[in-house]
């Protein structure tokens, strides 16, 4: 069985194409990036492939039973078409299998919420692709929060809206074994999953980190307009309302969810503070 995997040297990609190496078998796998360069270093088979491009996936897709979507960083606007095309190569190629990285988050009501709705819409063209289908929904990444440690402890803090609102963390490398599943069991096939770890608050989360660094950060959260002004001051316009969204998010609750990493996986997610002691440890 041959399984692709876009976007292979982004952060996520390569983690998958990873687990799937261990998994599987080099071999069996196929990375796809938009500069073959950067995914040589990954020890499989890696081939062109430009999310603006069908072309590039019609080539790339050849012999594939399996293809990983992995959600595009593009604008809404863009992203949908660029998915489609990923979509109809894999038609036109007699792909058997697709999977879709999706994302938890509102439909509608906060700056991030179009772009949940794009990956809703993407989420409608797999279902009516006429191929077997899978639709991984993620939590929030916990890597980012880490990766700013240094940001914090020079602010004295983790600043945001998020109040005490609850969100579900998790981390590259437990996506990646749930990927691994999401792609290979059968049994799974038809499903939307949420993906994520028991959901806690900014407060637990500053606690867990000061646990595993010995730090004294604390958690103060800040109106989302101010916290919007911020971001954007810091990220540009895009990115920064993109933030803001997210954490506005969780301020109301929309990352307060269940999740199904258990029954993709037949394992409980990794706690938040297994998760930070991973990454603390390279």
């Amino acid at each position: 069985m041959q399984i692709a995997v876009t976007t292979a040297s982004g952060k996520l990609g390569s983690a998958i194409v990873n687990r799937l190496k261990l998994e599987i078998g080099a071999k069996n796998v196929i990375g796809i990036a938009r500069s073959p360069g950067k995914a040589k270093s990954l020890g499989v088979e890696i081939r062109k492939g430009d999310y603006n491009s069908k072309e590039d996936f019609v080539k790339a897709l050849k012999g594939v039973d399996a293809v990983l979507l992995v959600s595009g960083m593009d604008h809404p606007d863009k992203r949908i078409q660029q998915h489609r095309n990923v979509i109809e190569a894999a038609k036109e190629n007699g792909v058997k299998k697709i999977v879709y990285t999706s994302i938890v988050g509102a439909e509608e009501g906060n700056a991030f919420s179009p772009i949940v709705v794009s990956n809703r819409q993407t989420e409608e063209d797999i279902k009516k692709s006429g191929m077997q289908w899978t639709i991984g929904r993620n939590g929030i990444y916990i890597e980012p929060d880490l990766e700013y440690i240094a940001t914090y402890k020079k602010e004295g803090g983790i600043i945001n809206c998020a109040a005490n609102g609850k969100c579900g963390y998790t981390s590259r490398n437990e996506l990646a074994f749930a990927y691994f599943k999401l792609l290979t069991e059968d049994g799974l096939l038809g499903g939307i999953y949420n993906l994520f770890g028991d959901p806690v608050t900014q407060q637990q989360l500053a606690e867990a980190i000061n646990k595993a660094y010995n730090l004294t950060l604390s958690f103060k959260s800040v109106s989302v307009e101010e916290y919007v002004k911020e971001r954007q001051a810091a990220l540009g316009d895009f990115l920064g309302t993109v933030i803001g969204g997210i954490y506005e998010g969780i301020r109301t609750g929309k990352y307060d969810n269940s999740s199904d990493y258990l029954k993709v996986t037949q394992r409980a997610h990794k706690s938040l503070e297994e998760m930070i002691n991973d990454y603390a440890k390279g």
